[in-house]
């Protein structure tokens, strides 16, 4: 079976109502990546010009968000559902958002990125590119819970859910837009299953016996709403992987010779 053509979305800008240092890190490793952006505690951020970029789903989204007094207002968004295309689609995506926004890298403020959960691969990609806008330019990178930007767009008691693979759904339960239990990974049939709707990604919103919402993915409006502006300073990036990945480094356990010579490595 061929593979299945990804496909780019441009969103007509809708308005929504409504730490400094952005830094990657992998869990368990010391090493980060921090933006040049000062350290700064003295109040809420004023940023008004936002990017904000989502990898943590099939959907490799990007779009610039201008907050002000009255709400959030979506300048350019750009969507391309493919989950094998997060790494090649990410940086058009966040160029064509800045172009149907008619703006610059020089004009953003702050950058926003989705930490999941999500699969490995595709999650790294944005987290990392988030991470290298903010070193770049010199502003703060922002990091949510990638449910909370769907979850932030429903009222009452609500189960979001996205593919988590191995027949499983990453999860979170809601009250009126805010985050009460998870994120956490299971099989759809040990998810608690008492809310009143789901949302989030259709195929695996199916397999609940629950009236179906309209949020289905993060989209940049969301992420930006579900931000703590009140910080003038984010905490570091932490990728929300929830479990470990698939692949695993190969251990080196002794090192022999062979017949001519050469080193062998046993896995």
């Amino acid at each position: 079976m061929g593979r299945r053509p990804c496909r780019t979305t441009v969103r007509s800008p809708p308005r929504h109502q409504t730490g400094a240092r952005g830094r990657y890190r992998r869990p368990g490793s010391d090493l980060a990546v921090a933006s040049a952006a000062p350290a700064k505690r003295r109040g809420a951020c004023t940023v008004t010009v936002v990017l904000a970029i989502d990898t943590a789903t099939a959907a490799v989204t990007a779009g610039v968000v201008r907050r002000g007094a009255a709400g959030v207002e979506v300048l350019g968004e750009r969507v391309t559902v493919d989950a094998r295309a997060h790494a090649e689609q990410l940086t058009p995506n966040v160029l064509g958002a800045l172009a149907d926004a008619g703006l610059g890298m020089v004009d953003l403020g702050a950058v926003v990125v989705g930490c999941g959960p999500g699969p490995f691969t595709g999650l790294r990609v944005g987290m990392a590119t988030a991470a290298a806008y903010g070193h770049a330019l010199g502003i703060p990178v922002f990091g949510v819970c990638s449910l909370d930007a769907i979850g932030v767009d429903t009222s009452g008691e609500v189960l979001v859910v996205t593919d988590a693979r191995r027949r499983e759904v990453y999860w979170a339960r809601y009250r009126d837009g805010l985050r009460i239990t998870g994120p956490a990974v299971n099989a759809p049939a040990d998810v608690p299953a008492d809310a009143a709707a789901v949302a989030g990604s259709p195929d695996h919103a199916a397999l609940f016996d629950l009236p179906r919402l309209t949020p289905v993915q993060p989209t940049v409006s969301g992420l930006v709403r579900v931000v703590d502006w009140s910080l003038s300073e984010p905490e570091p990036l932490v990728p929300l992987y929830l479990r470990r990945p698939d692949a695993k480094p190969h251990q080196t356990v002794g090192l022999e010779r062979g017949d001519r010579g050469i080193g062998r490595v046993r896995p």
